[in-house]
């Protein structure tokens, strides 16, 4: 009996098929969030060759927008205590790949002071719409982050840094509940107003539904917010994620936040589970016909490779379905 020929996988066969949604944009951005949200909610501590490493793969992947990493205080997120290593192995990976950005995540201003030493070009700052995970997260009230973050947007843009808004708990909130839009939209602004050029909005433990997504994207629009200035981040505890993205891209937003083989998570908030997988999102944007500039491969193949380091499969569903365990 001769053996039956190995089945092609579907990159192979030219899936996904692409069938253009005129309603939906052309090209969206994917600020990748791997190698920062993902890998600092990981028990064990990943060499700082592997991080410099798995970076580099995403920039080869083509992905231009690559968090690399935090300069907060190794005591609060020891996983990133690495920073000041990690930030001198990824000095030529710019010239490289043309147009590629590393942001870095900052806390206060000595993180920004970290930051500038190593020559970042984008800086993230990250605030709470509630209450309790700004305690638990920043140990200070919503209101006393804001003024912390006020001095660190400042000085950066006055150096010429890009800086970035994060927004928590924007639908939800394991102590609080239901967050009001209002909530959300008043502390949003406020980040926006002080000089933060993006602001991304962040659905923390994952319990986002569309419709959500789409009146609160309709808020920032009545409070003035042109919808270029906003980006999503979700993540995908109830399986919601990839719906809640297609919500937010019907409503405009063309920045979409993801990380490589699903990775994340939050360490201050236990119901936050992974991020929305970039290569499950990739798999969706190109079945849209939407431009990423990701080689899909190559995305897969970096999350095995990741996986393989981590030990363990990753959770993405299309690298699980193309890689077979989502390992190489």
């Amino acid at each position: 009996m001769t053996a039956a020929a190995p089945e092609p996988d579907a990159l192979d066969l030219g899936l996904p098929a692409e069938v253009r949604d005129p309603g939906l944009p052309e090209e969206v951005r994917i600020h990748e969030v791997g190698p920062r949200d993902g890998l600092q909610n990981e028990s064990a501590l990943v060499p700082v060759e592997v991080k410099a490493e798995f970076i580099a793969r995403l920039a080869g992947a083509g992905l231009r927008t690559v968090e690399a990493t935090s300069f907060v205080h190794p005591k609060w997120v020891p996983q990133l205590a690495d920073a000041e290593e990690l930030a001198p192995r990824l000095a030529g990976l710019p010239a490289r790949h043309p147009g590629l950005r590393l942001p870095v995540l900052v806390p206060n201003e000595r993180g920004l002071d970290r930051a500038l030493a190593h020559h970042a070009t984008d800086i993230a700052v990250f605030a709470s719409a509630t209450e309790t995970f700004a305690r638990r997260n920043l140990n200070r009230s919503a209101d006393e982050a804001m003024a912390m973050f006020r001095p660190v947007v400042e000085r950066a843009t006055g150096a010429g840094v890009r800086v970035r808004g994060y927004l928590s708990m924007c639908f939800g909130d394991p102590w609080e509940g239901p967050v009001p839009a209002e909530q959300v939209i008043r502390f949003g602004v406020r980040l926006l107003e002080m000089g933060c050029t993006e602001l991304s909005l962040g659905d923390t433990i994952g319990v986002a539904t569309p419709g959500q997504v789409t009146a609160l994207l309709d808020g920032f629009g009545r409070a003035g917010v042109p919808v270029d200035r906003l980006a999503v981040h979700f993540h995908d505890t109830y399986g919601q994620a990839l719906s809640n993205t297609l919500a937010a891209l019907r409503g405009g937003v063309t920045t979409v936040d993801a990380s490589a083989g699903g990775l994340g998570g939050c360490p201050y908030a236990k119901s936050a589970t992974g991020n929305l997988a970039t290569e499950d999102l990739v798999w969706m944007l190109h079945g849209l016909g939407i431009r990423t500039g990701v080689d899909l491969r190559a995305l897969v193949s970096t999350s095995g490779w990741m996986a393989r380091q981590l030990g363990r499969p990753s959770p993405s569903r299309t690298v699980q379905a193309l890689l077979g365990d989502g390992r190489d």
